[in-house]
């Protein structure tokens, strides 16, 4: 591939804006054919991406470094979870108040950690998660505590479609969720507002300079993120119907972090990439060595944070670059 073909290749998806989107959704779909089997494997993929997809806003977006999105997520599934087990097992309706429990939390801590900056950020974000990972251990009455939450059933999804054992239902809800929330943070991001929590993300002095509520835009979008998340993690709730401490982990966090980097921050897609591409080596690494599967993962962070700083959608740039170079050191 030359320098040229990879310029005619941009112009050409210029033109087909939504190209990444559509090719997405095929593989999504041709996968639920591909791998009959293995659909819950490829639901938590979804789940996966809806939660990257939260830190994605935040992170890519926002520019908020955070070590602590785990939280947002962990208090969504508990918050469906509950739901279900003493109110009512329909999915929408748990759906929406993890959502709720996610912003919640996401406005109230993002009022204190929204004033930090750097490492303190980093530090507090992971002191919530910690707080709230403490809350739902001694909880046991109502959390189950280490033993996790238990006796979640499923109501059909609209009344019509139950869940099976198989993990049809599961699926199809999954990807449906996905897509509605990834349309919903492209709006998003092409809206007035995300235009300027980027330019607060480059540059939040010269956002200040302007006039721009710098603050409250930035608890606007952690609180957004923070929905998506606590969606992402009502959703795992439903599927797998069971919530336990795990979903507050640190690991879950980082794991996140990693997938948005191999993907690239800052495009949704590449949010979809990482973790893609994060699990599906994950899965087989872990298959081929259950011990040793971490060092194909950092082999893997590695090669991209030193070759490809930008991620998997910055490999055409710097095969571009590599290339113009050799045409130059040839002329």
């Amino acid at each position: 591939m030359t320098v040229q073909d990879i310029h005619v290749t941009k112009i050409r998806t210029r033109h087909l804006p939504f190209l990444p989107e559509f090719l997405m959704l095929a593989l999504a779909v041709a996968a639920y054919f591909a791998f009959p089997y293995d659909l819950a494997l490829i639901t938590r993929f979804l789940v996966m991406i809806l939660f990257v997809l939260s830190l994605d806003l935040v992170l890519g977006y926002a520019g908020i470094a955070t070590l602590g999105h785990a939280a947002l997520y962990g208090t969504g599934a508990y918050a469906a979870g509950l739901f279900a087990v003493h109110v009512s097992g329909d999915p929408v309706s748990g759906l929406l108040v993890g959502a709720l429990a996610g912003a919640l939390l996401a406005f109230v801590s993002g009022l204190l950690l929204m004033r930090a900056h750097g490492l303190t950020l980093l530090m507090l974000s992971i002191a919530v998660t910690l707080i709230c990972q403490e809350i739902a251990n001694k909880a046991r009455d109502l959390t189950g505590g280490a033993d996790g939450l238990r006796g979640i059933r499923m109501e059909p999804v609209l009344g019509i479609f139950k869940f099976d054992f198989v993990g049809r239902t599961g699926y199809w809800y999954a990807l449906a969720i996905v897509c509605i929330c990834y349309v919903a943070l492209k709006i998003v991001t092409a809206s007035p507002l995300g235009q300027s929590i980027r330019g607060i993300k480059d540059s939040a002095a010269r956002m200040v300079a302007i006039g721009s509520p710098v603050y409250w835009r930035l608890v606007t979008a952690y609180t957004i993120g923070g929905a998506i998340a606590g969606i992402a993690g009502a959703l795992a709730a439903q599927v797998t119907q069971l919530v336990s401490l795990e979903a507050y982990a640190f690991n879950l966090s980082a794991e996140a972090l990693i997938m948005l980097i191999l993907g690239g921050a800052g495009r949704l897609y590449g949010a979809v990439i990482g973790v893609v591409i994060f699990m599906t080596v994950h899965h087989v690494a872990a298959a081929i060595d259950p011990f040793n599967w971490l060092f194909v993962i950092g082999a893997l962070v590695l090669g991209i944070v030193f070759f490809v700083p930008a991620g998997v959608l910055g490999l055409p740039k710097a095969i571009a670059d590599l290339f113009g170079r050799n045409d130059n050191a040839r002329s």
